[in-house]
């Protein structure tokens, strides 16, 4: 969560759970500051809403792929695997947007292709099949 200006995409699940630590936080004397600090910062930006369904890749969005010649596709959410460990209802695979995967494809829509460098250094080719909204 290396952005600390602009919004971050959670589920409603997620920030009632850092909510709440920072409710049971602020009660404790010892507090550790620099988490209180973090989950003021988050609480502060975070955003719940749902995406708008317009194919548009971003964060928060329920994302399928095809990844090179493959014919079966891989479907994840597109988010902070650290803030979506806070929501248990979530039965999709993760993958931030910050990941060489979420770069390329984020910003772009349904239908494009992107190709991108793996951490083996591997050029992958990725199409995108979906993008909606995470319910």
């Amino acid at each position: 969560m290396s952005n600390t200006t602009g919004t971050v995409w959670m589920t409603a699940a997620a920030l009632a759970a850092l909510e709440a630590e920072l409710h049971e936080l602020e009660q404790r004397e010892a507090a550790d500051p620099v988490r209180l600090i973090e989950l003021r910062d988050l609480i502060r930006r975070a955003e719940t809403s749902a995406k708008p369904d317009d194919g548009l890749v971003e964060a928060g969005m329920k994302v399928t792929v095809r990844f090179g010649d493959d014919a079966e596709v891989e479907s994840f959410l597109l988010g902070s695997r650290e803030l979506v460990r806070q929501d248990h209802d979530v039965a999709l695979d993760v993958y931030s947007p910050e990941s060489p995967l979420g770069v390329a494809i984020t910003g772009h829509y349904v239908g494009d292709s992107v190709t991108y460098r793996a951490p083996s250094g591997a050029e992958i080719r990725v199409a995108i099949v979906g993008a909606a909204p995470f319910a």
